[in-house]
């Protein structure tokens, strides 16, 4: 599961490195896009906030993976002796 918020953080990112690249491109490279770099900087900021957000959560739950995993493996056993009896 935190795969999946890896990759969307890294797309979010690549997103947020060419938005930021894009400041940096002259307006007349850009026909019919929008030519005023404090959007596009701060449609950078945005997406790199998104990214790091998703990262945490990704991070987060990775965690919460590892904690729960040893648990249940305890409890499986404990359940089916209960079971058994």
């Amino acid at each position: 599961m935190s795969r999946n918020f890896y990759i969307l953080a890294a797309t979010l990112g690549f997103f947020a490195l060419v938005s930021g690249g894009m400041t940096l491109v002259p307006s007349n490279f850009q026909p019919g896009l929008p030519a005023n770099g404090s959007l596009w900087r701060t449609l950078a900021l945005i997406l790199l906030l998104a990214a790091l957000a998703r990262a945490l959560v990704g991070t987060m739950s990775l965690l919460f993976e590892q904690v729960d995993g040893p648990s249940e493996k305890t409890r499986r056993p404990a359940r089916k002796r209960r079971r058994g009896k």
